[in-house]
């Protein structure tokens, strides 16, 4: 069984076990309110999806 001449270091260990990209998600903007939404989420601002209510939101005054 073949082995290693030399010895990995941490870092290029450590980058081989990442299970995740590190990228920025992409955004949409809410067709009812105008923010900034990931997407296929829910508008955490006014509780939209698609355009349409998806959860009622209540209103801070």
């Amino acid at each position: 069984m073949p082995n290693p001449k030399r010895k990995h270091s941490k870092q290029r260990r450590d980058k081989r076990r990442t299970h995740y990209k590190a990228e920025i998600p992409t955004l949409s903007v809410c067709q009812n309110c105008g923010s900034a939404v990931q997407y296929h989420r829910i508008c955490p601002e006014c509780g939209h999806y698609k355009g349409k209510p998806a959860i009622e939101k209540e209103v801070s005054s």
